[in-house]
């Protein structure tokens, strides 16, 4: 049973695994894949998504075997979260990083995993799987509707 807004009073390093994996909101953002440039090290988000993630239920199908399978798979950690930006700016590991609150559609706010969809933050309709696209093509596919 988690604690009642356990995330306001606890750091990243003080979550147990069951307050860690309920800061995931589901939206499948940090399964896009991603392009870097060369030059700058920018990276961009592409609408293409792991092949293993379930766009309906927003979630990973091999998620215990996810680093076996995709070897570039990251897994989140408290040191990803403080350091990488690569993760959503709207990802709760990164706000609670940064020492920001979680958004009013975050499932531990609104107490649905609904609002994740209702908000437009998951991807059920807007990423199409790694299985249809060549990874030569992944420049014509970058998410511009992603900030």
């Amino acid at each position: 049973m988690l604690e009642a807004q356990f995330w306001e009073y606890k750091s990243l390093d003080e979550l147990n695994r069951e307050e860690w994996e309920a800061l995931c909101d589901g939206c499948g953002r940090c399964c896009l894949l991603k392009i870097e440039d060369e030059d700058s090290g920018e990276l961009f988000y592409t609408n293409v998504i792991c092949e293993y993630h379930d766009n309906e239920n927003s979630c990973c199908t091999r998620y215990s075997d996810r680093s076996l399978l995709v070897p570039d798979c990251i897994k989140v950690t408290t040191e990803v979260a403080r350091q990488e930006k690569w993760l959503p700016d709207t990802c709760a590991y990164r706000l609670l990083a940064e020492g920001k609150p979680l958004f009013d559609w975050h499932p531990l706010i609104s107490g649905s995993r609904d609002s994740v969809y209702k908000a437009g933050m998951s991807l059920p309709d807007k990423a199409i799987s790694e299985e249809f696209v060549h990874p030569h093509e992944l420049p014509e596919h970058l998410a511009h509707w992603l900030t």
